[in-house]
């Protein structure tokens, strides 16, 4: 039998941690080049690619593990809010906050009852 999986979930939060990872990837390149006149704005920046990283994990892991999904889904919450910070991470992290609150209410469907005997 087919295992239920929450699947707009995942999708949701997949995309959205993609954006957030390239987003973190431009900033963090963008701030290297300030940080030639500002010390650490290129590590600080790097910070969103990071976080892009984990809402991609989040996003794997709450599919391939569909009973840890709610857990997975206040994670990747709650990296979306804070990738609401940098304007070019904005769109994904709209993204992961859509997608983390589908699986934090997520449940798979009811079993059927078993045939009478």
């Amino acid at each position: 039998m087919l295992e239920e999986k929450p699947t707009a979930a995942f999708v949701l939060s997949l995309i959205g941690g993609i954006f957030v990872l390239l987003g973190g990837i431009w900033l963090a390149i963008a701030g290297a080049i300030i940080a030639i006149f500002t010390a650490g704005a290129g590590l600080l920046l790097g910070v969103f690619a990071i976080f892009g990283i984990i809402i991609i994990i989040g996003a794997v892991m709450m599919y391939a593990s569909p009973e840890s999904a709610k857990g997975w889904g206040i994670i990747v919450l709650i990296l979306g809010i804070i990738s609401l910070i940098g304007i070019v991470t904005a769109l994904g992290g709209i993204l992961s906050i859509i997608g983390g609150a589908l699986a934090i209410v997520w449940k798979p469907s009811a079993a059927p009852p078993p045939p009478p005997s």
